[in-house]
């Protein structure tokens, strides 16, 4: 994809935040900046035979605990922690307009 400013507003649009053009320019130049850095990776000899890791810890083992069924605690109790409910439901602030 290459980015211009037709595409910074097309993405903008997209996510609903609106760019003014000053933005948009340093958004434009903040790519380039991040284009130039991911191209130094290229430049590294032998990059294309490296083996992508699967795992940030090479050694790691998982050991999964046994599965025990528990019984779960009941909806009055769960809610006893809310502050504000609705019969079985948490009320929540809206945050979206």
């Amino acid at each position: 994809m290459e980015f211009n400013e037709e595409t910074i507003d097309k993405l903008a649009d997209l996510l609903m935040i609106g760019l003014t053009p000053d933005e948009n320019k340093m958004v434009l130049d903040e790519f380039e900046i991040i284009d130039k850095n991911i191209n130094k990776i290229n430049d590294i000899k032998g990059i294309e035979d490296a083996i992508p890791m699967t795992h940030a810890l090479d050694d790691f083992e998982c050991e999964l605990r046994e599965d025990i069924a528990e019984e779960s605690p009941s909806i009055d109790e769960l809610l006893s922690n809310c502050d504000q409910k609705d019969g079985r439901e948490v009320e929540v602030p809206k945050v979206v307009e």
